[in-house]
C-alpha cells in the first residue's frame, strides 16, 4: 500500500439555509490558513451554469460611472444571468475577476466587500484576480466571469 503524497484536504459543507445546496463543498488543505473573502476550491455536482465576460453597464448599455458603481452593477448583472437558469448566488463555485487597476482593486476592498456582500451574501466561492491591459469596453474598469453549479 502506497501512502499518497501531497497536502491533506479538508472537505467542509457550506453553510445552506436549506436543503437546495447540500452537496456544495469547499475544499480547504489543512494546516492551510483561511482565505478571507474566497474559498481555495469548490466541489458540486449538479447542473453547469457560465457566463460570459460581465460588465457594469445595465439592459440599455449605459456603462455605471466609476469602479465601485461598476462592480455593484457587474454582480448584480450576473446574479440576474444565475436566475435566468433558476441558480442563486450561494450556488457560485468560481468567480474570475479582471481589472484594469489592481490598486484600484486593492485601496476598496471594504467597500468591495460589502457590494459583494449586499448581492450575493456571505458566500465565497473559488475567486481568480487578474489585472489586464484594457478590456473590451474602453469606459469598462471591470469584467467577471462567472461559474455556478445548480445541485442535483
Amino acid at each position: 500500500m502506497t501512502t499518497p503524497k501531497g497536502p491533506q484536504l479538508a472537505v467542509l459543507p457550506t453553510a445552506a439555509e436549506d436543503d437546495a445546496s447540500p452537496t456544495a463543498q469547499v475544499l480547504q488543505p489543512s494546516g492551510w490558513p483561511m482565505p478571507k473573502g474566497y474559498a481555495n476550491g469548490m466541489a458540486v455536482e449538479g447542473r453547469i451554469v457560465v457566463t460570459g465576460g460581465v460588465i457594469g453597464w445595465d439592459a440599455q448599455e449605459r456603462l455605471a460611472a466609476g469602479f465601485l458603481a461598476q462592480v455593484r452593477q457587474t454582480l448584480t448583472n450576473i446574479a440576474e444571468i444565475l436566475a435566468e437558469a433558476g441558480a442563486r448566488p450561494e450556488h457560485l463555485v468560481r468567480l474570475t475577476w479582471y481589472v484594469v487597476d489592481m490598486e484600484e482593486y486593492l485601496t476598496n476592498l471594504k467597500e468591495l466587500g460589502k457590494i459583494y456582500r449586499a448581492i450575493f451574501g456571505a458566500h465565497y466561492p473559488a475567486m481568480a484576480l487578474v489585472q489586464v491591459v484594457r478590456l473590451v469596453e474602453k469606459a469598462a474598469r471591470v469584467e467577471i466571469e462567472a461559474t455556478a453549479v445548480i445541485p442535483r
